[in-house]
C-alpha cells in the first residue's frame, strides 16, 4: 500500500491507535482539546459525525496540503439516549445491567479534515447482549474498569467475548474506528492507494 499524504490521528484512544496501525496506515498522533458540546435538539444518531467534525474545526486552515488528519467519536445509544463513559464504577455497573438482555446502537462518526475540505461520515452497529448477571457484571467492571468506554463496556474484551449474542453491522465500528468505511473514504480521497 502507498500512502501519498501524511496522516494525523486526533485522538488518544489506544484501541483507534491500534486499528489504524491494522489498516495499514502510518501515522502521528496529534490532539487538541475541545468543548464536545452538542445541541439538544439533534438526534443521537447524528452526534458522533457532529462531534467528529467539531474536534476537526481546531485544525481549520492549518492542514497542510500533504496531510490529512483523522476525528472521530463513538456513542452507545439505548432507547434514543446517548449513554456516555460512566462517571464511575457503580455507573458503569448500572449501565451494563440496563443494556443486559437488549438491542442497542453504537454509532462512530469519522471525519478527514483535509487543507481545504471537511469530509465526514458515520457507521452504526446494532449490538445484542445476552442476560448478564449482576455478578457478571460487577466481574467486568472491576476486572476491566471500562470507565473511559461509552457505554461502560469494550466489545474486544470479557463482556464481548462472553456475553454478545449478536452483532449487526460493523465489529471495528464498536471498538471506534469503522475500517471498512474508512479504508474506502481513505482510498477515494486519494490518500491511499494499492
Amino acid at each position: 500500500m502507498v500512502q501519498h499524504k501524511k496522516v494525523i490521528l486526533a485522538s488518544k484512544s489506544p484501541r483507534r491507535q491500534e486499528l489504524l496501525k491494522q489498516l495499514g496506515v502510518e501515522f502521528d498522533i496529534q490532539v487538541l482539546n475541545i468543548d464536545e458540546t452538542y445541541p439538544p435538539e439533534i438526534s443521537p444518531f447524528d452526534v458522533p459525525e457532529y462531534l467528529a467534525r467539531l474536534k476537526g474545526d481546531p485544525y481549520n486552515g492549518k492542514v497542510a496540503e500533504d496531510t490529512v488528519v483523522i476525528t472521530s467519536d463513538t456513542v452507545v445509544i439505548y432507547q434514543d439516549r446517548i449513554l456516555g463513559k460512566p462517571t464511575d464504577g457503580t455507573d458503569a455497573l448500572s449501565m451494563i445491567q440496563e443494556l443486559s438482555g437488549k438491542e442497542h446502537d453504537v454509532v462512530t462518526g469519522v471525519c478527514l479534515q483535509f487543507h481545504d475540505r471537511k469530509i465526514s461520515f458515520s457507521s452504526t452497529s446494532k449490538v445484542t447482549f445476552d442476560e448478564i448477571t449482576e455478578a457478571e457484571a460487577r466481574f467486568y467492571v472491576n476486572k476491566f474498569q471500562p470507565l473511559d468506554k461509552a457505554g461502560a463496556y469494550g466489545i474486544q474484551e470479557w463482556i464481548g467475548q462472553a456475553k454478545i449474542q449478536k452483532i449487526d453491522g460493523c465489529y471495528y465500528n464498536i471498538m471506534g474506528l469503522p475500517l471498512n468505511k474508512l479504508y474506502n473514504a481513505l482510498s477515494k480521497e486519494g490518500v491511499l492507494t494499492l
